[in-house]
């Protein structure tokens, strides 16, 4: 391994971790390319996120601090440009920094730390999506989610996601092509951030095929009546529009058909990129980092998305894969806040400069020596909450607590699908009060929600000013300097071929 190396970043959107048992995908899954990549990887079988939607826990992957340090809360909310990312703290320190897809970037600076950006987003940059706790219960049935991915769950040649992740993949091939000829000694890290396989549910016909004999088309815990789930299962529901869709069998199953032939087209683009990489005889000097920003509760107890605390929703696949790491599998609970700290250690950077920045540890003790883990935090505050919650997961135990809610405490290892509620259950007591106390010692979830509402309030107000008269979008808008590419006059067409060629003189 280079003593700088690259970064190669894989971000998948809505991968639940559960269907990554062992750290390795599912027998049931199509998808060799990461199924060799597992094979090879350091694999963190109990991964969570930092807050089980998009771009909460984005933030919280490039900056390594949770949403209340964040202050993004939601999909709405401005990611500071003063809050220091991987991208910023690798640029720093001599790398080239890149993005190819979604990022989900809310406010005007489009970049945080990338010097180059090579598709534009997703989804849109502007607070419009920005819900509002003081009206809970309201539905913004032009952005929120409603159960129609799932009754409308099938085939498609062609869709907005697969648009748009075609583009991603062909752009971060196109970017390392690039890199391997380029005239830079820097090293680089490229981000390559897919949106699948978040709903809609909807698949090429080709992996759709790979999926007509599948033993996982139905979920292991059936739905469950209305009132039998908790507090903000119901208040999910809700957010969800359940009450205008009747969900069948059929229904369920084609979801769940489509969300893991999505999984495959993921692998078969993922594998692209690797190719490149390959072929490009940069692979040695290469560290690759596969990961997700949450899961997807596919219809286990009749939930859907994300949006929870709970394993299908919170947990999510965690890969390294680095030439002078042992390939093993770590089954101590770690976050999606530990990648900032991990990818700044692995680089070979002074952490007393970088862990002021985050509330993640550096996997790397962990991964060499077996060093434990601090309890790993959640947090969550957007759509479907009327206020925040919060979590720790700590050894095999998950307590969880919001204001508004009795607290709810499993244990993993003998209730994987969280069906016993033991937060009052005698003989769990005493542990009932240490992780409640610890919960009271980390956050003050009346200033929490606080913040919250504040920071609601004011974006409200910002985003109805904005879209009166002339707008002005945020949305990242891709530059491509066309009398720079391919043959121009002011080039040496001999000198260009040369450079252009990969490898040359052979």
């Amino acid at each position: 391994m280079a003593s700088k190396p690259n970064f190669l970043i894989f971000m998948v959107d809505q991968l639940n971790g559960t269907l990554f048992p062992g750290g390795m995908p599912a027998d049931f899954l199509k998808v060799p390319h990461l199924r060799q990549l597992a094979s090879h990887s350091v694999r963190f079988t109990r991964n969570y996120t930092a807050s089980p939607l998009c771009r909460p826990d984005r933030s919280s992957f490039m900056s390594g601090q949770l949403p209340s340090r964040t202050g993004v809360y939601d999909n709405a909310a401005e990611f500071s440009s003063a809050i220091p990312t991987y991208a910023h703290f690798l640029r720093l320190a001599g790398w080239q920094t890149i993005l190819s897809g979604k990022m989900h970037f809310v406010g005007p600076d489009q970049l945080h730390g990338f010097e180059e950006r090579l598709t534009t987003d997703i989804y849109p940059a502007d607070f419009g999506w920005t819900p509002d706790y003081r009206q809970p219960g309201q539905r913004i049935d032009w952005w929120y989610h409603n159960l129609g991915s799932v009754t409308g769950a099938g085939i498609a040649e062609t869709t907005n996601q697969l648009e748009y992740d075609d583009e991603v993949a062909h752009f971060a091939c196109q970017k390392l092509y690039q890199l391997a000829r380029g005239r830079e000694d820097r090293p680089w890290c490229l981000t390559v951030s897919f949106t699948h396989p978040h709903d809609p549910y909807v698949a090429r016909q080709k992996y759709w095929d790979y999926y007509a004999d599948c033993p996982a088309l139905h979920p292991d815990i059936p739905a469950l009546d209305f009132d039998q789930h908790d507090p903000h299962s119901r208040r999910l529901f809700i957010a969800n529009d359940y009450q205008n869709f009747d969900i069948s069998p059929s229904d369920i199953a084609r979801s769940r058909r489509a969300y893991f032939a999505n999984i495959s087209y993921l692998d078969e683009k993922i594998g692209e990129v690797l190719a490149v990489l390959k072929n490009t005889r940069m692979e040695e000097d290469t560290i690759i980092l596969f990961c997700s920003d949450h899961g997807d509760m596919l219809g286990e107890r009749g939930l859907w998305f994300k949006m929870s605390f709970l394993e299908g929703s919170a947990r999510t696949p965690l890969l390294i894969s680095a030439a002078d790491l042992k390939s093993q599998k770590i089954d101590m609970a770690v976050s999606n806040l530990d990648i900032l700290p991990t990818l700044c250690d692995l680089a070979g950077l002074d952490m007393t400069q970088i862990q002021p920045w985050t509330d993640g540890e550096s996997l790397l003790p962990i991964i060499l020596s077996d060093k434990q883990r601090a309890p790993v935090p959640m947090e969550y505050a957007a759509e479907g909450s009327y206020a925040p919650l919060v979590a720790l997961v700590e050894g095999e135990m998950k307590y969880i607590v919001c204001a508004l809610d009795p607290d709810q405490m499993f244990d993993l290892a003998a209730d994987p699908y969280e069906q016993v509620n033991l937060a009052d259950a005698p003989r769990w007591a005493e542990t009932a009060r240490k992780m409640r106390r610890k919960i009271e010692e980390k956050w003050s979830l009346s200033a929490f929600d606080d913040a919250v509402r504040h920071s609601q309030s004011r974006r409200l107000i910002v985003y109805q000013a904005l879209r009166n008269g002339s707008y002005f979008p945020w949305d990242y808008q891709p530059l491509q300097q066309a009398s720079e590419r391919y043959m121009r006059n002011h080039m040496d067409l001999n000198i260009l071929e040369e450079q252009q060629r990969f490898p040359r003189g052979e």
